[in-house]
């Protein structure tokens, strides 16, 4: 430990990635994480951080580069914290989070069976259908953009690679407007201001657009003059809203909505289906990818016409009503009222009837199937970023289903989650990395798990 002083220069060669992405190398025989580094290269590099739990290194000189380094097409990269992987070639990234996923799978999980799979993605920018820009003052002018990493510093962003144009355009008209009417910026800290952040959708496969400006209060007077100010800059747009969230800390979207102009929901299209989705909605970001995720996930729920499938944390039923045209009958459960309406709203303009949609968590759902005397065949499951709880395990292994289908964002909590189905008489049989979210740290997941010794 003597050797590891702040500033201290060393030569090393980058081995592996973070889960973050982040090279790392080896120093007296300890890591050291080194931003926007990349396995294969040796640098000189200086040490900017030590504690007792992790050590990070600077790169200051390149000795040895990959052929998998490429100049990063934003000027922002590195400062606004959206991106992690723009200075390595696409190839290089899809391999990185394929190891990503295993790596998880193995040391967290103890599994032995390997994803041989990833799904990469034919668009590697603009392929986000969601925006949420950050609003802040800058130099005592309203700016919209990014945080820098674990930070609440905006980073002014007025373009983002990853982002549709049309989101970019309106979260500018929002801020020029405040600059022009004399509208500050909500501050965090004091509670303070009006605006807090522009949220975007767009539709892929149709026209709809909606922006939902999320405010600390309404606009009172100035109200009309935003709308109009908005439908002048982004014609395109079906919609605005006005969420009026005075809820302390960063929540993005919380309290009342009121529909300004238009339509408050737009809708989209996912393997056929027709879907209307509201601000406040889950729907995936990355639609082209999201149906290849699902088809994966439908080949590894292997429903049949008189099987019956549970699709927890089902949102606006994406993966539910997929699973209708397969299975004799399908229950989606999801905590989120909102989402659950749109759901119902969802299977009827489909012309579905053999799903139904509950307002309740897993142990809730496994309840209401046990009172009906049902056990489903297949559950499938699609949970947020912290994985299910413990609870919520366990819930799905009492309703004994032959297959489980678990849907991940996360291959940490994947890979935690795993072990305990494992714990609960359940086996990992199959998986498949997907790439969602390019130019990003992030990996999806599609995984099956069977029951042993099924009768």
């Amino acid at each position: 430990m003597e050797n590891f002083v702040k500033n201290r220069v060393f030569t090393a060669d980058i081995e592996s990635y973070s889960s973050e992405g982040l090279g790392v190398c080896r120093l007296d025989g300890r890591a050291v994480f080194v931003p926007r580094a990349l396995t294969g290269e040796r640098w000189e590099l200086k040490l900017t951080k030590v504690t007792a739990s992790a050590a990070y290194a600077r790169p200051e000189r390149p000795l040895r580069l990959s052929p998998e380094r490429v100049q990063p097409a934003c000027p922002h990269f590195g400062r606004c914290g959206g991106c992690d992987t723009l200075h390595m070639s696409y190839a290089g990234e899809l391999r990185f989070k394929l190891d990503k996923l295993n790596a998880a799978l193995a040391r967290i999980g103890r599994q032995s069976l390997r994803a041989e799979e990833i799904l990469g993605s034919e668009a590697a920018f603009g392929y986000r259908n969601k925006a949420v820009f950050a609003v802040a003052e800058q130099n005592g002018a309203p700016a919209f953009g990014f945080y820098r990493e674990r930070s609440h510093e905006l980073i002014p962003v007025r373009r983002c690679l990853l982002q549709s144009e049309l989101s970019c355009r309106a979260a500018a008209a929002v801020t020029d407007f405040m600059a022009k009417n004399g509208l500050p910026a909500y501050d965090e800290a004091s509670g303070r201001g009006l605006v807090r952040r522009v949220f975007c959708r767009q539709a892929v496969s149709g026209p709809g657009a909606v922006v939902c400006v999320v405010a600390a209060g309404g606009f009172g007077s100035k109200t009309a003059a935003l709308t109009e100010a908005l439908r002048a800059a982004c014609p395109e747009l079906t919609g605005i809203v006005l969420n009026v969230n005075k809820s302390r800390g960063n929540t993005v979207l919380a309290g009342d909505f009121y529909t300004l102009w238009g339509e408050s929901t737009i809708q989209d299209f996912l393997l056929g289906l027709r879907f209307e989705i509201a601000p406040q909605s889950f729907f995936q970001i990355n639609p082209p990818q999201a149906e290849r995720l699902y088809r994966r996930a439908l080949d590894y729920a292997a429903c049949g016409p008189g099987s019956l499938a549970l699709d927890l944390y089902c949102g606006a039923g994406t993966i539910s009503l997929c699973l209708a045209r397969q299975a004799g009958r399908v229950i989606g459960a999801e905590i989120v009222p909102q989402a659950v309406e749109n759901a119902r709203k969802n299977a009827a303009a489909n012309g579905i009837d053999n799903a139904e949609f509950l307002c309740a968590d897993a142990g809730q759902a496994a309840a209401e199937l046990a009172r009906r005397g049902l056990r489903p065949e297949v559950i499938v499951v699609d949970p947020p970023r912290k994985g299910m709880d413990a609870a919520a395990v366990a819930a799905c292994a009492a309703m004994a289903p032959e297959r489980l289908v678990y849907v991940s964002c996360d291959p940490a909590t994947l890979a935690r989650d795993i072990l305990r189905f494992n714990a609960l008489g359940y086996e990992l049989r199959a998986a498949t990395a997907l790439d969602m979210f390019p130019r990003t740290a992030h990996v999806e997941a599609a995984c099956f798990l069977s029951k042993l010794n099924v009768n």
